[in-house]
């Protein structure tokens, strides 16, 4: 119980991490940090070293800002619906900014937000989480099928304080 709640209490900071906006060059175009292969490569490596030593399998997935697939994984044992549910929970945590377990306890619990479960494209489960670099969403972490929300989030948590440079 006191792991789920250290990694709601990660989750809860993650979410409460201000996150400014790209900032604009002198001719008006975009300068924008994004993820690279490389970085979502050692992010799903530490995914599943951290799942395997917990004795669990998993599928991780990783996108850029934009949303799309950068790279994923996948333990040969995991269900087929989890690598989408990987996908798709990488996806939320990025489009909305915030750990998916933050995003499904607002639905839970906030009448305001209970409609986000309506929407086809996110995936209110915990095991998403934002990659957050200089105050830039530069994409997101998304884990699947290691037992459950906490286990998916906590392999997603380790990964990240391991790979991803500290803000």
């Amino acid at each position: 119980m006191t792991f789920s709640l250290s990694l709601l209490a990660a989750a809860a900071f993650l979410s409460a991490a201000p996150v400014q906006d790209a900032p604009a060059a002198a001719n008006g175009v975009l300068v924008r940090q994004d993820v690279s292969l490389d970085l979502a490569n050692r992010l799903l490596d530490g995914v599943l070293t951290t799942c395997h030593a917990q004795g669990r399998s998993a599928v991780a997935a990783v996108v850029d800002r934009s949303g799309n697939l950068v790279a994923l994984q996948r333990d040969d044992v995991v269900g087929p619906h989890n690598t989408l549910a990987a996908q798709r929970k990488a996806y939320t945590a990025l489009s909305t900014k915030t750990a998916t377990s933050v995003m499904a306890e607002r639905a839970r619990n906030d009448p305001t937000s209970q409609n986000l479960n309506t929407l086809d494209e996110l995936l209110l489960l915990g095991g998403g989480v934002p990659l957050i670099v200089d105050g830039q969403v530069i994409g997101a972490l998304g884990v699947a099928g290691a037992g459950g929300a906490a286990g998916d989030e906590g392999c997603a948590m380790a990964a990240i304080r391991q790979h991803l440079p500290a803000n």
